[in-house]
């Protein structure tokens, strides 16, 4: 009897850690899959077929933008070993504004009005990812960098972009200006249908790789010394994930626009829902939070606001909010 109890006793309390992540994602799998229904059901009249399928374009973009933010965040935070710091929060914005501005100011905005968007969103996201490969490159794989000096150096490039772009837009035309202004904040309704093919395309390519290197997230959130240790090759495995990491942001943030506290919202909530620091729990929680807040909100604006306001302005807000609150609860390490 006691060799037959004794198991039994020993992995109760194994099962039960295992409800609260299990739960947890079943309910956030059914809320996912319920706004869904409602954005592409909700207020349908005349031809089915046609608005299905105009929603359809509409809503793989947003499914691309919620998987590209949540999972480039969980993993950027895994790699800083910080749950403050976002690949927005470190320039990403200011970058995108730096460039759309730069093609008005140089090209003209005939020009920038006139540009092929596949050669646009190419130039954008090109340019975002050298940038940040250096950039991650020289904080996070040589010495130990403090979480001061990789905030402080997000902060001056975010700084220094802006400084430029202000410079260039006092100079333009106003009419030039007033073009250009529309893209400096992110829309979830204007998303281009001719980008997402290749935009899915290099998303799915890039989550396939980072599917193979599963193994190694939790042991990288363990810190440097520790993954070294356990047998990881922590600087090619890390060089990878950040590469990975600027593309999911440059793709997201040249689909739609900046959005600086999207991604920390989710991290952060994924992680006090879950409850559990495994990666195999984080990732898909985050994913469809993201999921939740941008499907579900675009269709309550839509549908219960009618466009009183941008989904982007109040995502921002409560992001913003969580992160004051982490600073304020002593989150950094």
């Amino acid at each position: 009897m006691r060799r037959e109890t004794n198991p039994m006793v020993g992995t109760a309390p194994a099962l039960s850690g295992l409800t609260r992540p299990a739960i947890v994602l079943a309910l956030l799998g059914v809320l996912a899959a319920v706004s869904i229904v409602c954005f592409m059901t909700l207020g349908v009249r005349g031809n089915w077929a046609f608005v299905l399928q105009f929603r359809m374009q509409k809503l793989a973009g947003l499914l691309l933008v919620a998987c590209s933010v949540a999972v480039s965040t969980v993993l950027f935070q895994t790699v800083t070993n910080n749950r403050i710091l976002t690949p927005s929060i470190m320039g990403f914005d200011a970058l995108y504004v730096l460039v759309q501005t730069s093609i008005v100011f140089f090209l003209g905005v005939r020009m920038f009005a006139l540009m092929d968007p596949h050669l646009r969103f190419g130039m954008e996201v090109l340019l975002m990812i050298c940038f940040s490969g250096l950039l991650f490159r020289w904080l996070f794989l040589g010495e130990e960098r403090s979480l001061h000096l990789v905030v402080l150096v997000g902060i001056v490039f975010g700084v220094f972009f802006r400084s430029l772009s202000n410079f260039m837009q006092r100079m333009l035309d106003p009419n030039a200006f007033q073009v250009l202004q529309d893209s400096f904040f992110a829309s979830f309704s204007r998303i281009d249908p001719t980008l997402l093919g290749f935009s899915w395309a290099i998303v799915c390519l890039a989550l396939l790789v980072l599917w193979r290197m599963g193994h190694c997230f939790d042991v990288l959130s363990l810190g440097r010394a520790q993954a070294i240790n356990l047998g990881v090759s922590y600087r090619r495995t890390v060089i990878v994930i950040l590469m990975i990491i600027s593309v999911l942001v440059a793709v997201s943030t040249a689909l739609v626009g900046p959005i600086t506290f999207f991604g920390l919202l989710v991290a952060s909530l994924a992680h006090g829902l879950v409850g559990n620091s495994r990666h195999r729990y984080i990732l898909p929680a985050a994913v469809l939070l993201s999921v939740i807040c941008l499907v579900g909100g675009q269709t309550l604006l839509e549908r219960v606001f009618a466009f009183d306001t941008a989904l982007s302005i109040i995502i921002e807000f409560l992001g913003g909010v969580v992160f004051i609150f982490l600073i304020i609860r002593g989150a950094a390490r």
